[in-house]
C-alpha cells in the first residue's frame, strides 16, 4: 500500500510539475504577448492618428513604412501566440483576431492612398468611421482572448490544486499506516519475548540443575 502510494503520489507530482509548466508556457507566454500586440495596435492607431490630424513633418511614404515595422511586430507576436496551446475557443478567437488585424491593415492603406490623391478629409473620415469600428473590433477580438486565457488558467491552477490535495492525503495515509505497521511490529516483538521468556522452575529442579 505504501508503494502504491508512492506511485499515485510521484503520478500526481508528475501532474503538478506539468500544470505549472502549462502555466508559464500557455498562459503567461500568451498573456505577456497580448500586452505587446495592444501596445502594438495602439501604437498604430496613435501613428496614423497624429499624421492626419496635426502638422505632421512625416511624408505618407514615412508613416507606411512605419505600419509595416508594426504590421511585422504584430504578425510574429501572432505566431508566438499560436505555437503555444490553444484551447479551441482561444484558436476561434487568435483566428478571428488575426482577420481583424488584415482588414485593419488594409483600412489603413487605403487612408494612405486618399492621403497621397490629395483627398485628405476623406482619409479623415474613413479613420474616424470604419477605421474607429475596425479597431474596436480588433481590441475587442484581444479582450476575448485575455478572458479565455484567465479561464484557462484558472482550470488548471483548481487541477494543480487537486492534485496537491491528493499528494498531502496520500502522505498523510502512508504516515498513518507506517505508523500503525510499527507497533503492529512492536507488539510482535514483545509478544515473541513473552513466548521466549524461560519458565520458572522448582526448587527440586533448581537443585537438580545445580547438581
Amino acid at each position: 500500500m505504501i508503494i502504491l502510494g508512492a506511485l499515485i503520489s510521484r503520478n500526481n507530482m508528475r501532474g503538478l510539475d506539468k500544470s505549472f509548466s502549462s502555466i508559464y508556457q500557455d498562459r503567461l507566454i500568451p498573456a505577456t504577448t497580448i500586452i505587446y500586440l495592444s501596445e502594438n495596435l495602439y501604437g498604430k492607431r496613435l501613428l496614423l492618428e497624429k499624421f492626419l490630424f496635426s502638422d505632421s513633418l512625416n511624408s505618407s511614404v514615412q508613416i507606411s513604412g512605419q505600419l509595416l515595422t508594426y504590421d511585422h511586430s504584430i504578425d510574429s507576436l501572432i505566431k508566438v501566440f499560436g505555437r503555444t496551446y490553444l484551447v479551441v475557443q482561444e484558436e476561434k478567437s487568435l483566428t478571428a483576431f488575426k482577420n481583424c488585424v488584415d482588414q485593419y491593415a488594409l483600412l489603413e492603406k487605403s487612408i494612405l492612398k486618399l492621403e497621397n490623391a490629395g483627398q485628405r478629409a476623406a482619409g479623415r473620415k474613413l479613420f474616424q468611421e470604419a477605421g474607429k469600428d475596425g479597431f474596436q473590433k480588433t481590441i475587442d477580438n484581444l479582450n476575448d482572448l485575455t478572458s479565455i486565457q484567465s479561464n484557462v488558467g484558472m482550470e488548471l491552477m483548481k487541477e494543480s490544486k487537486s492534485d496537491m490535495a491528493s499528494v498531502w492525503l496520500i502522505s498523510f495515509l502512508q504516515i498513518g499506516l507506517a505508523v500503525i505497521v510499527g507497533l503492529i511490529i512492536l507488539i510482535l516483538i514483545q509478544n515473541s519475548k513473552i513466548i521466549n521468556q524461560p519458565k520458572a522452575h522448582s526448587g527440586t529442579d533448581s537443585y537438580f540443575n545445580l547438581n
